[in-house]
C-alpha cells in the first residue's frame, strides 16, 4: 500500500512577546523615520501620520471652510476689473518655416478644408437653395466684420452662438435641413471656409448686455484648476507664456487662427476640439464640444484676443 506524501510541518514562529502589526509602530513614512516610539502615539495606539502634517490639516480645514461658504476651492483669485494681456497671436511663436507654410495658400495644409467648405457652400440643400443663393457666389454678401465678431448673442435662441452654431441655424431655419452634429466634417468645413473669407479682419467679440454673464462664466473656467495635474488654463496661457512644455512653446491661447491645422495631429481642428485636447492633457474630464461651458470659454478667449487679425486656417505645431 502506497501512502500519500505529506508536506513536512513547518516550525512554528515564536510570537510570544513580539508586538503585533496592529499595536507596533512601523516608521514606514518618510517623516516618521527616526521618531521615538513614544512620539506620536496616544495611549499606546498607532497614529496614521495624517494629522501630524500641519499643512495637510490646514488644507483640509480650508477646503471644508470653502465648501461651507459656497466658494470654489479650485478657483484662482480674480481681479475686480480684469485687463487682458496685450494680445499676441500664436503665429509669433512659429518658426520661419511654419510661418511660410501658413502664409502660402498652396503650402498650407488647412486649405484642403477651405476647398471642401467652398464646395459645400455651393451645394444645393433640401430646399433647393445653397448657401451661395443668399450669400453670393463667393460669399461676397457676407459681412466680414460680423464673422470676426463671433460668438454673438442670438435673440431668437436667447443664447450666444458661435460661427459653427450660426451655420447650423441657417441650415435649419432657411434650408429645411436638420442641424448637423457638432464637429461634423461638413460643418467644420463650412466654418473654415466662412472664417477664411474674413481673413485679415480684426477680432472684436462684444461682452455687452447678456453676453457679460457668459463672459464671466468663461473667465471662471479659465481660472479654475482641473484634472490630476491641478492646472488652470491661466497657468500655461498667461503665467508661463514663452516657456516650453516638452517641444511646444506656451502661447496665449488666442483663437484668431481657428479652425487651425495642427501638425502633431495631422488634421484641422475647431476651437472646441482643441479645448478637449487641453483638458485631456491635464488628465481632466473634458466638457462636450458645443457645450455651454466651452462656448463661455470661447467668448472669454475671443474677448482676450480682440484686435488680432483672423488667420484661418492657421498652422500650429
Amino acid at each position: 500500500m502506497i501512502r500519500p506524501l505529506r508536506r513536512p510541518a513547518l516550525p512554528r514562529r515564536r510570537t510570544e512577546g513580539v508586538p503585533s502589526a496592529v499595536t507596533r509602530r512601523i516608521p514606514c513614512r518618510p517623516w516618521e523615520k527616526g521618531l521615538p516610539a513614544s512620539e506620536g502615539a496616544r495611549g499606546g495606539e498607532p497614529e496614521t501620520g495624517l494629522l501630524r502634517k500641519p499643512a495637510i490639516l490646514a488644507g483640509l480645514l480650508f477646503l471644508l471652510a470653502s465648501l461651507s461658504l459656497g466658494a470654489d476651492p479650485f478657483l484662482l483669485p480674480l481681479h475686480e476689473e480684469e485687463r487682458p494681456p496685450t494680445p499676441v497671436s500664436g503665429y509669433e511663436s512659429l518658426s520661419d518655416e511654419l510661418k511660410e507654410m501658413q502664409d502660402d495658400d498652396f503650402s498650407n495644409p488647412g486649405m484642403m478644408m477651405v476647398d471642401l467648405g467652398r464646395e459645400l457652400f455651393h451645394q444645393p440643400r433640401f430646399s433647393g437653395d445653397s448657401c451661395a443663393t443668399c450669400h453670393g457666389e463667393n460669399g461676397e454678401r457676407l459681412d466680414r466684420g460680423r464673422i470676426a465678431a463671433y460668438p454673438v448673442w442670438d435673440e431668437e435662441e436667447g443664447a450666444p452662438v458661435n460661427l459653427q452654431m450660426r451655420i447650423n441655424l441657417c441650415l435649419e431655419r432657411h434650408m429645411d435641413e436638420f442641424r448637423l452634429p457638432y464637429n461634423h466634417t461638413d460643418l467644420l468645413a463650412l466654418e473654415t471656409f466662412v472664417r477664411y473669407l474674413a481673413r485679415g479682419e480684426k477680432v472684436h467679440v462684444s461682452i455687452e448686455g447678456p453676453m457679460r454673464e457668459h463672459w464671466e462664466r468663461g473667465r471662471r473656467i479659465f481660472h479654475t484648476r482641473s484634472g490630476q495635474y491641478g492646472f488652470a488654463c491661466v497657468h500655461c496661457h498667461e503665467y508661463y507664456v514663452g516657456l516650453r512644455l516638452r517641444s511646444l512653446e506656451l502661447t496665449q491661447a488666442q483663437t484668431n487662427g481657428f479652425p487651425s491645422y495642427l501638425l502633431r495631429s495631422g488634421k484641422i481642428l475647431n476651437l472646441h476640439q482643441k479645448f478637449v485636447g487641453c483638458y485631456q492633457n491635464l488628465r481632466a474630464e473634458p466638457y462636450e464640444p458645443g457645450s455651454p461651458e466651452l462656448l463661455d470659454l470661447e467668448i472669454y478667449l475671443g474677448w482676450r484676443g480682440n484686435g488680432l487679425p483672423i488667420e484661418t486656417p492657421a498652422v500650429r505645431p
